[in-house]
């Protein structure tokens, strides 16, 4: 087993922290910000949009994040203070409400440049959008958060800032499912025909990175209390009509191409 102690703070400098949290989740978007660029040079498209891009997304991925986690998890205690949902330093984001949140600034995104299509942009957004996940998720793991249920699998860690027990490293679990899907995507824009079909990239991503974050919750400690009673987390219950959502877009994208062809 790995003994896992790490502090989620890398320095401190005076009033300021700089967090592996922060670092990971900004990495996250600068690299996805590289895919996009390369997805934008790629197709002939202006990367002048870029930069507008990156500041929608950014903003409505923190939004969404906080208050899927407000909404979704703890909605007695945010309700009833609703001052609270401001205090982010506090924490408390969830990854559902954050894929809400970015395909909604998306949509914004278009209004604003109605030369976009929606689908055309989305299904490039969200290729990056993976990576992104896999960095946040390596963010979770220097804060010691959303920790597995106890196991005796060798590669178990042990959260000695939470407990002494051997657990599954389901954050790991997650950044490395959500690399293969990524890897999976890239395939499918570079070596097929299918970017073109509009909402296939957006189905892909929806369908298979929920129904991995389905499965890997099995091996999650409830976040909340209330999970304990239900036959299914609320991660889960979330991911259900995700998935449904993605396969639905898929199936219309290649019966749109097909009929296109």
């Amino acid at each position: 087993m790995i003994h896992w102690n790490a502090s989620p703070e890398i320095f401190t400098l005076g009033p300021l922290t700089l967090r592996w949290y922060g670092l990971l989740f900004a990495t996250g978007f600068a690299l996805g910000f590289q895919v996009v660029k390369r997805f934008f040079i790629n197709e002939k498209v202006s990367t002048h949009f870029l930069d507008p891009l990156v500041f929608y997304l950014m903003v409505g991925t923190v939004i969404g994040a906080r208050l899927g986690h407000c909404l979704f998890y703890e909605p007695q205690i945010y309700l009833a203070d609703p001052i609270r949902i401001l205090k982010v330093w506090e924490g408390g984001l969830a990854s559902h409400g954050a894929a809400l949140g970015c395909f909604i600034s998306v949509w914004i995104f278009t209004k604003r440049y109605p030369q976009f299509k929606y689908l055309w942009l989305v299904d490039r957004i969200c290729v990056a959008a993976t990576l992104a996940g896999a960095m946040i998720r390596l963010g979770n793991l220097f804060n010691s958060e959303i920790i597995g249920k106890v196991t005796n699998v060798p590669w178990s860690f042990v959260f000695q800032r939470i407990d002494a027990l051997p657990r599954h490293p389901t954050q790991l679990y997650e950044s490395f499912a959500y690399l293969i899907i990524f890897g999976m995507m890239q395939r499918v824009y570079w070596k097929t025909s299918l970017k073109s079909a509009p909402g296939f990239l957006f189905g892909f991503y929806l369908f298979f990175t929920f129904i991995a974050r389905m499965g890997i919750e099995f091996f999650k400690e409830p976040q909340v209390n209330f999970e304990a009673a239900l036959p299914i987390d609320m991660g889960q219950i979330l991911s259900i009509p995700l998935i449904l959502l993605g396969l639905i877009l898929m199936v219309r994208a290649v019966s749109i191409s097909r009929k296109a062809a």
